[in-house]
């Protein structure tokens, strides 16, 4: 009998590859791959019953290696971070081209089955999301194209990429937009953290050394909406497997928050009150972004179900744990 095909988790040593690997664990599967550039000793989450490599997947016979007896293909592996990594390193934002491009060479010679590919709410047009008051961005705003400099452009013409290879091809791909994904078992400081663990690491630190102040990037006015991690894992296997989500699509929470109504939420989690500085010269991003998640609604009945004050707090108490010396 041959060996059953692999489940292939590329970036698994981040944290949503990391979250990805321990949910399929829980489901049961067994034949499980994940692959990342990092040490094993870096991961997030590593599992011992799990085919672990560390590989460069920039590399074309690293991506083909990772991919031998493959089935299922998520590709989660890229060199990105918080908007003040993106800003200052466009260029190797850019060069994460390279994983998708030998992702799809070798998962189209394996004959994979299905290819995930996690693109980013960074590649919708620049002048929809100029007001903090922003009408929440739907699929066909990625066009005429303006994405986020260098990494929203890796991610648009990766989006292009799988496209292709399905129409040219026949390699069946989905392609999800991630909009703002936070919780625990990930970056919260060293310059690659997003906005909600940076947020709750300043909180954390202003109430353990008893200066209660804060810096904040931009006037604070600037608008998000934060997505859990459960409901990304939920959500992004549900598009893997769907028969009808064929186009990129939204996958985030259509809860919109400005960066100060975060903080808020952030100071009344750790039970402290701080004083703000607002660093109007920090990178900030655009000024507006919301998801709107009428597509994904009607093709999947599916809505993320865990509010921002719930996540958040999770997220908090993890990152206060991993900080504060154990009892």
């Amino acid at each position: 009998m041959s060996n059953p095909k692999k489940i292939v988790v590329c970036g698994a040593g981040g944290f949503i590859g990391g979250h990805l690997v321990a949910d399929l664990r829980r489901q049961g599967h067994t034949h499980l791959r994940a692959v990342d550039i990092k040490p094993l000793g870096e991961w997030f989450q590593k599992f011992d019953n799990v085919e672990n490599r560390v590989l460069d997947l920039q590399q074309k016979e690293a991506c083909e290696s990772a991919l031998e007896g493959c089935g299922l293909v998520y590709n989660l592996a890229a060199d990105m971070g918080g908007m003040g990594f993106i800003e200052a390193n466009k260029a190797l934002c850019m060069l994460t081209v390279l994983i998708n491009t030998h992702l799809l060479l070798a998962a189209r010679k394996q004959g994979a089955e299905r290819f995930f590919y996690s693109s980013s709410a960074c590649v919708y047009a620049a002048d929809k999301q100029v007001d903090p008051d922003v009408t929440a961005l739907r699929e066909e705003d990625a066009y005429p194209a303006m994405p986020e400099d260098g990494y929203g452009w890796e991610k648009l013409f990766s989006e292009r990429m799988c496209r292709h290879f399905t129409e040219d091809f026949g390699l069946t791909t989905r392609v999800a937009r991630f909009h703002n994904v936070y919780g625990p078992e990930g970056t919260y400081d060293g310059g690659r953290e997003k906005a909600p663990a940076a947020i709750c690491r300043k909180v954390i630190e202003a109430k353990l050394s008893g200066k209660h102040e804060i810096e904040i990037w931009g006037d604070g006015h600037q608008t998000r909406s934060f997505q859990y991690i459960d409901d990304c894992i939920l959500g992004m296997q549900k598009i893997m497997h769907s028969g009808n989500v064929t186009m990129p699509i939204n996958l985030g929470s259509s809860e919109m928050v400005t960066i100060n109504q975060l903080v808020d939420i952030a100071q009344e989690i750790a039970g402290v009150k701080l004083k703000r500085r607002h660093n109007l010269k920090a990178p900030k991003g655009v000024n507006g972004r919301n998801s709107d998640n009428t597509l994904i609604q009607k093709l999947l009945g599916w809505e993320p179900s865990i509010s921002l004050k719930n996540g958040l707090e999770k997220t908090y108490r993890w990152i206060y744990d991993d900080i504060t010396p154990k009892a």
